[in-house]
């Protein structure tokens, strides 16, 4: 019998309404098992869907850890206990970005011999799989070993999510040459230069995230969710800028009847919605993290994702990545 996805119906600015109603989509139009988790009063209608409940729920501003500590009865906590317990499949959650990670790797545990977990990051690449960025977010300060094991996971996850054979791994950077990047940089290029099960390419800059020309992109958490955001940031005005001079004159007009049906397939894959949700690497479970923004086409593929990640036995194949000698 296929486990349901846990779903955090309490966590992202537009819970639960949202959060519920991308849970609907996801059940009638990708036939996938979820179930809620919240607080009955506090959730409204959950539109037929099962309902775990829970009396507490962690803010988007608690502390991550004091909150997972103390508030034992909250919605995210329940629903990283539902996939420790073999109870659900996965967790996904647009609610505190630092609770959701807390909650998993307290509840789950981390993968024997795994560092720190990390957040990889789907990025759009158009006519191609996406790039995925990895630590988006989870590990503000790392050391090289660090990073090659993000670069590990993350090369997994692609192999495994996406079907890339030997996918390759770039190192953010400031220049290509191995010579530049601060310490942190030059010292994990060394590390990555000799890893043989890794494709490693070398240094890339922030202009090779789209399009980009490897599969993994790997830096530290501070780094990668400064230039994640950065990223976000460009396209929403770029988008926004080419809608604002579209119509303002017959001229305008008519060049937007002619481009937009062209230009709107590119902008759907760019748009945050369509990723749905980042995987947390490094610990015994599946946990996808969900833009706090998310609308309900967001959490549909949130959960999309989730399914596809139980589907491709990513964990597993993670731990074998990390303690090869279990391969045997």
């Amino acid at each position: 019998m296929t486990l349901p996805i846990a779903l955090d119906a309490m966590g992202g600015d537009f819970a639960p309404k949202e959060i519920i109603a991308g849970a609907r989509r996801a059940v009638d139009e990708l036939g996938l098992s979820v179930t809620l988790v919240g607080v009955p009063e506090l959730m409204g209608d959950p539109l037929g869907l099962d309902v775990v409940e829970c009396t507490e729920v962690i803010a988007m501003d608690d502390d991550p850890g004091a909150s997972v500590r103390k508030k034992k009865d909250s919605s995210l906590v329940r629903a990283a206990e539902l996939v420790r317990d073999g109870k659900a499949s996965a967790m996904v959650s647009a609610g505190n970005t630092g609770a959701t990670m807390a909650s998993a790797l307290l509840r789950m545990g981390r993968l024997p011999g795994v560092h720190r977990p990390c957040i990889v990051t789907p990025i759009p690449n158009p006519n191609r799989t996406p790039v995925v960025l990895v630590d988006a977010g989870a590990n503000a300060e790392c050391t090289p070993e660090m990073l090659v094991q993000f670069a590990q996971m993350a090369s997994t996850y692609v192999a495994s999510r996406y079907d890339v054979v030997a996918p390759k791994v770039g190192l953010l950077s400031i220049g290509e040459e191995a010579t530049k990047g601060n310490p942190l940089v030059k010292a994990t290029h060394e590390l990555l230069r000799d890893m043989t099960t890794l494709n490693f390419v070398g240094n890339v800059e922030g202009r090779d995230f789209i399009p980009s020309p490897v599969d993994v992109i790997v830096t530290d958490g501070f780094t990668g969710n400064v230039a994640l955001k950065t990223l976000e940031g460009a396209l929403k005005f770029v988008f926004s800028a080419v809608l604002e001079a579209i119509g303002t004159n017959e001229q305008t007009k008519a060049a937007g009847d002619v481009l937009l049906e062209h230009l709107w397939p590119v902008a759907s894959q760019l748009t945050p919605e369509s990723q749905g949700g980042a995987m947390l690497l490094g610990v015994q479970g599946i946990c996808i993290i969900s833009h706090g923004s998310s609308n309900a086409t967001a959490i549909m593929n949130a959960l999309r994702v989730a399914d596809e990640v139980d589907k491709g036995e990513v964990v597993a194949k993670l731990a074998l990545t990390i303690r090869p000698d279990q391969a045997a």
